[in-house]
């Protein structure tokens, strides 16, 4: 099976002296397509320092990380914007939506900043997927907070990247918007053969996932296929 993600030897601190923190220590993994894997572990283990370097949001002291054969941090820095772009959607905690837009209008945004039409067909597809049919003019603050996060995950596969990565997308969510967000994601790998990686402290929603990566220290301690 074909690799969008391939990490080699991924190191990665914070700080110096006694302040140093290392937070990725020769972290080597790799995340075929169409699986959806899910990284747990407490915090400060480096979960979310092993996101953000597989999407090219910070760059590590040493190593390699390749997403669709592409070497990241090789890239010159429009050519890494250019490539989140287009390669990689993001999902937060936080949803990062645009206020003054509508919901159309911010799961269009990422193709907009890119210069690209969007496929209306395949994001009126998303769109009726999500639930949001009902909701694609309304803005952001007439949205309840499970709403948001379902525009955020449509804002995230609207451009068709090779990889989705999340980083606690459940955490402000009750337990019953966070199974619906789960079961979404789920389909959305199963119809758009997608790519997931989620960061989450939640053992129950981590076991939803093919395959869930154990962190603890910044080293890969298990890595079980559920």
């Amino acid at each position: 099976m074909e690799k969008v993600v391939t990490i080699t030897d991924v190191f990665k601190s914070y700080g110096e002296n006694e302040a140093k923190v290392e937070a990725l220590k020769n972290v080597s993994l790799d995340i075929e397509q169409g699986t959806f894997v899910t990284i747990v572990g407490k915090s400060g283990s480096g979960k979310s320092t092993l996101l953000h370097v597989m999407g090219g949001l910070e760059k590590p002291q040493k190593g390699e990380v390749l997403v669709d054969g592409i070497s990241l941090y090789h890239l010159k820095e429009d050519e890494m914007t250019i490539l989140r772009r287009r390669k990689i959607g993001f999902v937060f905690q936080f949803f990062n939506l645009i206020p003054s837009q509508n919901v159309y209008e911010n799961i269009i945004l990422p193709m907009c900043l890119d210069g690209r039409k969007e496929d209306k067909e395949y994001v009126e597809d998303i769109i009726s997927m999500l639930g949001l049919q009902e909701k694609k003019l309304a803005y952001i603050d007439e949205l309840s907070g499970g709403q948001q996060q379902r525009v955020a995950i449509a804002r995230a596969l609207a451009s068709k990247p090779s990889l989705i990565l999340l980083d606690e997308p459940t955490g402000n969510l009750d337990s019953q918007n966070s199974e619906e967000v789960m079961d979404l994601l789920k389909l959305s790998q199963r119809k758009y053969n997608q790519t997931i990686v989620m960061v989450t402290h939640d053992a129950m929603m981590a076991n939803k996932a093919d395959r869930v990566i154990t962190i603890e220290d910044g080293q890969i301690v298990g890595d079980q296929h559920v």
